[in-house]
Formats: structure tokens, C-alpha cells, sequence
């Protein structure tokens, strides 16, 4: 399983990673097709009523990877900044989740004060979870480029990064927020691994992204915030007796996605 998750990174496309927020959204991505998913912190913590970025939906988590284990694909899971432990309590929640049937994780260093974690103690934690997990694919997240906003991000600092948290076990490299062709080229030069971004529509397609040597494209909280979108927007035409011109799943279709 591991070993597959890892493969997928070195093939000939990219793998592009949708992200679910709970057992149906899941089972609907993998009915259509897509045999590796991921999590979205932002989705899971949202739909139990939990600020995300705070590092208080590890339970839920936790739970969600035990539901989504007997769908046929390989998942990745979205861990915050570790749920708020140190290096021997994050590598436990890592094994705990690979038991549960993760194949891989996601470990941020942006904290919600719009500040970054110190490069030595995120170091720690992957370190500490490859050590406790070492087939588990860690994709280290930094955020220098997302908290940059509108600004310059700084591409030396974003590879310094990169550099070191591959030094410390990851096997992967995730900046969102680099969404210029020139940022992502420069990125991809520099990290010696998989470089993950995150998909951000009207800015670089699948294919320039593609093309520019990217080899994960995830598309985060996007489908969850679509979804969000879409119901509202439903109950907003119901309300204006105008028709529904979305193609909606029967009741039976959306029941089956509740089959274990």
C-alpha cells in the first residue's frame, strides 16, 4: 500500500489528489474513479464544527481514516501541524493512522498566527515520525509562499526549507501557494523530491503543471468549498421557484455511498 502510494509520485502524470471531508464524499471520488484521495483539514474540522488550523480535529481525524479504510484507494491524510504534539506524541498519531489504513501524510508548518514553526522542531517531528513509521510517505508543507498573500514569497527560504526537511525523512515537498509558472519551475529546480502544489482554478492548468514537473497537484478544500457553494445556491433557487439545472445523485445512489 505504502509502496504504491509512493509510486504514484514517479510516474509519468503527476497524481492529482482530490480531497474528501467525510465517508461520502470519499466513497463519490473513488466511484468515479480516483484510486488515491486525501483529507482536507479545513472540510474535516468544518463539518464537526472545529476551527481548523488549531490542532483540535486530530480525534476526528483519526476517526474519519478508520471509516474511509475499506475503500479501495490510497489515502493521505491531512495532520495539521501534528494536532499539537511533540515528536513522540505526532509519530504515535502517524503510526495510529497508518494501522487505521494511511498510506500517507500531510505535516504543515504554518501556524495560525501567520507565523512558521522553527525548521529544528518541524525537523523533529518528521524525523520522529519516519523513525516510528519509516514507509509512511510524509509530505512536509511549508508555508512560506501561502502566508506571503499578494507579496514576494522568498523562494531561498522556501528551499531552505525544503532542504532541510528532506534532510530530516520527508518524502515529499508541498508549497501551496506557488502558483506562477516561474515560482513552480524554481521550485521544482531546486527540491530534490516530489513537489506538490495546490491546484488553484484560473491560474496554472493540470498540464502546464504538468509540464513544469510537478508531481502532485492537490486540490485541497476546493470540493469542499464547492459543495458548500452548491447547496446553498440549491436551497437559493428552490426558494426563488427557479429550476435546478445540476445534476443531482437519487436518493438510493447517495445511500449506496454509506455502504461499508
Amino acid at each position: 500500500m505504502t509502496d504504491a502510494f509512493h509510486a504514484l509520485h514517479h510516474a509519468d502524470q503527476p497524481l492529482l489528489l482530490p480531497n474528501a471531508w467525510d465517508h461520502a464524499s470519499a466513497a463519490a471520488l473513488v466511484q468515479a474513479g480516483f484510486g488515491a484521495i486525501g483529507t482536507t483539514s479545513l472540510g474535516v474540522a468544518a463539518a464537526h464544527g472545529i476551527p481548523d488550523g488549531q490542532n483540535a480535529a486530530g480525534p476526528e481525524t483519526l476517526a474519519l481514516a478508520g471509516r474511509l479504510s475499506h475503500l479501495p484507494c490510497l489515502l493521505t491524510v491531512d495532520i495539521e501541524g501534528g494536532f499539537g504534539g511533540g515528536p513522540d506524541q505526532v509519530a504515535e498519531y502517524a503510526a495510529a493512522l497508518v494501522a487505521a489504513g494511511a498510506a500517507g501524510i500531510n505535516l504543515e508548518d504554518g501556524r495560525a498566527d501567520g507565523s512558521l514553526v522553527p525548521v529544528a522542531e518541524q525537523c523533529a517531528l518528521i524525523a520522529a515520525i519516519k523513525a516510528r513509521v519509516p514507509d509512511l510517505f510524509v509530505n512536509a508543507r511549508t508555508d512560506v509562499y501561502w502566508l506571503a498573500g499578494d507579496g514576494e514569497p522568498d523562494e531561498h527560504a522556501a528551499l531552505a526549507r525544503a532542504e532541510a526537511y528532506l534532510a530530516a525523512g520527508a518524502d515529499g515537498i508541498f508549497v501551496p501557494g506557488a502558483a506562477e509558472a516561474d515560482h513552480v519551475s524554481a521550485l521544482v529546480a531546486g527540491i530534490d523530491a516530489p513537489l506538490n502544489v495546490l491546484y488553484q482554478p484560473g491560474r496554472l492548468t493540470v498540464q502546464q503543471l504538468a509540464e513544469l514537473g510537478v508531481r502532485r497537484i492537490s486540490l485541497g478544500s476546493l470540493l469542499f468549498r464547492t459543495a458548500l457553494h452548491t447547496a446553498v445556491e440549491t436551497a437559493l433557487s428552490i426558494a426563488r421557484g427557479e429550476p435546478i439545472t445540476a445534476s443531482i445523485p437519487s436518493y438510493a445512489e447517495a445511500q449506496r455511498l454509506s455502504e461499508r
